[in-house]
């Protein structure tokens, strides 16, 4: 069976709940800044490391999403999110270069700052329902995500969301690696 490059996203209601490993589900629907999720988890070390920062082409289901045209170029930024070291999350972001205009300027300068700090203290942010993946070896989002881990994983499951920041788009892609397995999901309902 031939692997499709990109992932097949699909809303949590068209999701089986019973395919994901109940340790990443609960991350996957939480509705709140993973950034600080993390930040509380962790209580170690939180930092992160960015691999990727450049203007550069999004993958077509991005441009999709974003309504942008093909050949449309984005400010594409990827990240891990990692505790005392360890990657327990890879980000991957696409901003329009429209989007990185007046306040939202300081989305192209963020350096080793979490963009989701940022996005959830903007009180004009919107967000998308969120689209769940199963990300599997072949596609290109699965070799972003997992290089440099010391063990490939059979798998990894991953979440995107469309936000608006000042009534201007951006596509959050987040990837929960093999660590996020021993670390004790979110509880509870929590809003933003």
């Amino acid at each position: 069976m031939k692997l499709s490059i990109e992932p097949r996203w699909l809303r949590q209601r068209q999701l089986l709940h019973n395919r994901v490993p109940s340790d990443v589900w609960r991350w996957l629907i939480d509705p709140a800044s993973l950034t600080q999720r993390l930040r509380r988890a962790c209580g170690g070390s939180f930092r992160v490391r960015v691999v990727e920062h450049g203007y550069l082409g999004p993958e077509q289901c991005e441009l999709d999403l974003l309504s942008l045209r093909p050949g449309n170029r984005a400010l594409i930024r990827e990240v891990q999110l990692l505790c005392d070291d360890e990657p327990w999350v890879f980000a991957r972001s696409v901003i329009p270069v429209a989007t990185l205009s007046g306040p939202q300027r300081r989305l192209a300068h963020l350096g080793n700052r979490p963009l989701g700090a940022v996005l959830f203290s903007d009180r004009s942010m919107q967000r998308s329902e969120v689209e769940i993946a199963q990300i599997v070896p072949g596609h290109r989002l699965f070799a972003h995500a997992t290089h440099g881990l010391e063990q490939q994983p059979e798998d990894i499951w991953g979440r995107r969301s469309l936000f608006r920041v000042g009534g201007k788009p951006l596509l959050v892609s987040e990837i929960f690696l093999p660590a996020i397995h021993a670390i004790a999901a979110p509880s509870g309902r929590c809003g933003r």
